[in-house]
């Protein structure tokens, strides 16, 4: 028998790409979307239905499919929409997360959980390379509700015995990401041919490709302790905004360096690189390179993204 996965946001971007690896290796994949399909799956699920959470229909269908992991790919990731609207956030990070592990408290209790959190949990850090074990220093909203999501995973797994593991998600990127510093480095690009930016230039990210964010949650299922523990979701590898937009930049085409105006969003932190041996013990070894990945945004841009920005170049 196959071995069964549910994904809360399927058609979400990253629920997108973790339900095509679990369907490359052969597990039953279902999902759950709260409205229509954004990042269709390539592969055919076995069932994708689209109902709130709570909901009667909910944990209907989680008695019916009882999965080996539930895997919780919703929920909101704008740092600036946190700030703007603190309570729709908490709602879609904390108390989902919640609504989930009652769920599967009464109706399953012997499925594994994953929860997508984020590096947003660790703020400023204090050191680098930034390890699981370090303090945890929110600078935002959103931030705080991923951390608080996390302690519930914890409680559920201390207090009522449920397998709980926490994904803390670096900087991901791929195709079919539509927000976030790429697809605005991107998106200058093909629209203005001239890129300026938010801060220096010298604040860094560790970024991962999401092919490789999917193998990482692929792993977890398989090979996580499931005790409430927390795994970085990362390459470790440390790059700065700077040579970001140069490889982008270089990659459209561009002659012009990207420029800086020494703004600070709020809530946004300086340096991010993960320590990733917790999740290189369970097997995991970044498959694609930056600059790989920046070729794969770039041939996207060029097949499917460039025409809808002719109306607003006059072209």
């Amino acid at each position: 028998m196959q071995p069964s996965v549910l994904i809360i946001g399927v058609s979400g971007f990253l629920g997108g790409y973790i339900a095509d690896e679990f369907l490359r290796q052969n597990y039953a994949v279902s999902g759950v979307d709260a409205s229509g399909t954004r990042h269709p799956v390539r592969g055919e699920l076995t069932r994708h239905e689209y109902l709130s959470i709570p909901s009667d229909a909910f944990h209907a269908l989680l008695k019916d499919l009882h999965p080996k992991v539930v895997i919780n790919c919703a929920g909101s990731s704008s740092v600036a929409r946190s700030i703007s609207n603190p309570s729709l956030d908490y709602q879609a990070n904390t108390a989902l997360v919640f609504e989930l592990l009652e769920a599967i408290r009464l109706h399953a209790p012997d499925c594994s959980f994953i929860t997508l959190s984020s590096a947003a949990v660790y703020g400023n850090p204090t050191r680098l390379p930034i390890k699981e074990n370090q303090n945890l220093r929110p600078l935002s909203p959103y931030g705080f509700h991923k951390l608080q999501a996390e302690i519930l995973c914890q409680e559920y797994s201390s207090i009522h015995g449920i397998h709980t593991a926490i994904a803390r998600i670096f900087s991901a990127y791929g195709r079919g990401l539509r927000r976030q510093v790429i697809w605005d480095i991107a998106r200058k690009c093909a629209i203005y041919g001239a890129v300026e930016l938010m801060g220096t230039g010298e604040e860094t990210r560790d970024f991962l490709h999401a092919r490789d964010v999917a193998i990482a949650i692929r792993l977890l299922a398989e090979r996580s302790e499931f005790k409430g523990e927390a795994y970085n979701i990362a390459s470790g590898t440390e790059v700065s905004i700077h040579d970001l937009a140069s490889l982008l930049i270089h990659a459209f085409g561009g002659q012009e360096p990207a420029s800086f105006n020494g703004r600070q969003d709020p809530g946004t932190p300086k340096n991010w690189r993960a320590d990733i041996r917790k999740l290189r013990s369970l097997g995991f070894s970044p498959s694609t390179s930056l600059e790989e990945g920046i070729g794969d945004v770039h041939a996207w841009f060029q097949a499917e993204v460039k025409r809808e920005f002719a109306s607003e170049t006059g072209e």
